[in-house]
């Protein structure tokens, strides 16, 4: 799959674009705050339908602009392909196939897979279980569409049991309030059960794939001397019945509020050398570990389809020099397709520019992206 092109229109601090670009490596030279990454966040947006880092559709609107426009033109297969996003403030975002609106954004994910690297990955390791969980559904989702039609179904229904354990602890009887409840919680826990099933397999399928493709990039980074990683996926599903188990714990469910027991509790632990890389891992372990991820990510779904876009964003910092040399060697590659790079200065990209089939400089300044000759 290969990007040809891309206009942009009032696109954060991108008033207006018109783009070229190569079909192996395009980089974008700039001081930081230019508009580097929003460019990136633009071609993230065809394929994602949202920002990867802004949460309102509004907020990637230029200010004191109504509307914005992203169009990318795709060779996808052999075959022509166009999809375009229009922004208005005040209203539902408009992605478009050809001339054609989709009914459901679900239906556009997994068309133009896509992965991206940035300094934002670092939540991976420092937030909570829940940004693990989305990494593992962002991958999966963009090949197995059934997998993201139980995941929003799941999510739906979690909603409804969540707002009635509230409901029912809210009341002023909630043991007689919870008899009367028990047939309506039964049919949602019923239509729950085979959905976190099935979302638990693939997850642990998917698992079992990619983890050594994973650490074999890390070793290719790091060096043959590195350290051990790996990741664990811990799930309730691993040693109980999810039906008996939501059943069992609607009393404590009513106090607490919420539902405690399903694959929305998964953990994703990543480990370095035995220990939680978040304990033990230097920056530049911790960022290694990280590239490391996505480029295991992106050469996982190369597997499945095609080769996905790759954008990476800033990557070089807190890295020694030889494994910067690592990654642009395994970038060059052809195990990866068209890859979008950021940087602040050229130096880290001259090597990997005078190596590539072909390639495309640009500079951005002030959100002006110029082609260089």
């Amino acid at each position: 799959m290969i990007l040809r092109s891309l206009h942009i229109l009032n696109f954060k601090n991108i008033a207006e674009a018109d783009l070229q670009f190569a079909d192996k490596l395009n980089c974008f030279i700039g001081l930081n705050g230019q508009g580097k990454t929003n460019l990136l966040d633009a071609i993230y947006y065809l394929s994602f339908t949202k920002s990867a880092f802004t949460a309102l559709d509004s907020q990637s609107i230029a200010h004191d602009q109504p509307t914005a426009l992203i169009q990318g033109d795709y060779l996808l297969r052999g075959e022509n392909e166009q999809i375009s996003c229009g922004l208005k403030r005040g209203q539902k975002k408009q992605m478009r196939r050809g001339k054609k609106d989709y009914k459901r954004l679900i239906d556009h994910i997994g068309l133009l897979p896509l992965v991206m690297v940035s300094p934002a990955d670092q939540q991976l390791i420092l937030d909570g279980s829940e940004a693990r969980r989305k990494f593992i559904d962002g991958v999966i989702s963009q090949y197995h569409r059934p997998y993201l039609e139980d995941l929003n179904r799941y999510g739906e229904l979690l909603k409804q049991r969540n707002a009635l354990l509230k409901q029912l602890g809210e009341a002023d009887d909630s043991l007689s309030a919870l008899r009367d409840a028990e047939p309506l919680l039964e049919v949602i826990e019923l239509q729950m059960a085979p959905l976190d099933l099935r979302i638990f397999q693939e997850r642990n399928r998917f698992l079992e794939t990619f983890i050594p493709v994973f650490q074999e990039i890390y070793t290719a980074i790091a060096g043959t001397d590195a350290e051990t990683v790996t990741l664990r996926y811990v799930s309730q599903l691993q040693n109980r019945d999810i039906t008996d188990s939501l059943r069992s714990t609607r009393g404590r469910d009513i106090i607490l509020g919420w539902t405690s027991q399903g694959i929305h509790k998964d953990e994703l632990e990543m480990m370095l050398d035995g220990y939680p890389i978040k304990q033990v891992g230097s920056q530049g372990q911790q960022k290694t570990y990280l590239i490391a991820l996505k480029l295991a990510q992106a050469i996982f779904l190369s597997s499945q389809q095609v080769h996905p876009i790759l954008l990476l964003d800033d990557i070089f910092d807190k890295l020694d020099s030889e494994r910067v040399e690592r990654i642009l060697q395994l970038a060059s590659s052809d195990r990866f397709g068209q890859i979008f790079i950021t940087d602040t200065d050229r130096q880290h990209l001259s090597s990997l520019i005078a190596n590539a089939p072909s390639a495309t400089l640009f500079t951005v300044h002030s959100g002006t992206i110029t082609q260089q000759s």
